[in-house]
């Protein structure tokens, strides 16, 4: 059921590929600005909800369209109990952690826009390493490292409250491609991103309308 539900926002990517197309030359040849942020994802794993930290850096295209790269890592202890022996030969519980960064690619493609609302398609793919972790009581034991592959597709929706100020979630499935029984089990899940948006650029051109930036840029609109 989780993966039929994941695939839907994958249709959702494709049904809006034909817009993106026909658009993305005009965007392109339009004047960027620079996108950055800190953002949070919440999921699951394990049915135990979890946080995915990253960092963003990218161009916005007239607010339409935004492309970049970013890095992520878990940022939750995720772990599974178990029993090891130490170098005395005496048998300890300890914890097993799940870990995991990746650096990834995004796009978030902006399809319907009134003067509040605003509803666009949040895609992202990358690789990285997960491995796992425990401590035999003396020195950290880490497993060998292998490859991660994924595909993020979903939907965002977001409310403009002042002409600076918004609010926004993104609603998506992670689809891990390298999906053994063991990183599909842990990895493929819906993922959760509420967002506070704040528009410096907007706040800028509100109290200083006559600054030379405001007049080449601004003003200020929804």
């Amino acid at each position: 059921m989780k993966l039929k539900l994941i695939c839907i926002f994958i249709l959702i990517s494709f049904f809006v590929k034909g817009q993106f197309l026909d658009t993305f030359k005009v965007f392109l040849h339009s004047r960027p600005s620079i996108d950055a942020r800190l953002e949070s994802r919440y999921s699951f794993i394990n049915n135990s909800a979890t946080k995915v930290t990253g960092v963003r850096l990218g161009l916005s295209f007239k607010r339409k369209l935004r492309l970049g790269l970013g890095y992520s890592w878990l940022d939750t202890d995720v772990f599974e109990k178990r029993t090891i022996m130490d170098g005395n030969g005496n048998l300890i519980n300890t914890k097993d952690y799940f870990k995991f960064g990746y650096v990834c690619f995004y796009a978030d493609f902006v399809f319907h826009k009134t003067k509040r609302w605003q509803l666009s398609v949040p895609i992202q793919c990358g690789t990285g390493m997960y491995w796992t972790q425990y401590n035999d009581g003396i020195k950290i034991i880490k497993s060998k490292k292998r490859l991660l592959l994924f595909y993020e597709p979903g939907i965002t929706i977001q409310f403009k409250v002042t002409k600076w100020l918004g609010l926004g979630l993104d609603v998506c499935g992670r689809l891990a491609l390298r999906n053994t029984n063991y990183v599909g089990n842990k990895l493929n899940s819906f993922v959760l991103a509420p967002k506070l948006l704040i528009w410096f650029d907007q706040i800028f051109y509100t109290i200083a309308p006559k600054s030379k930036l405001t007049k080449k840029f601004g003003p200020a609109y929804w």
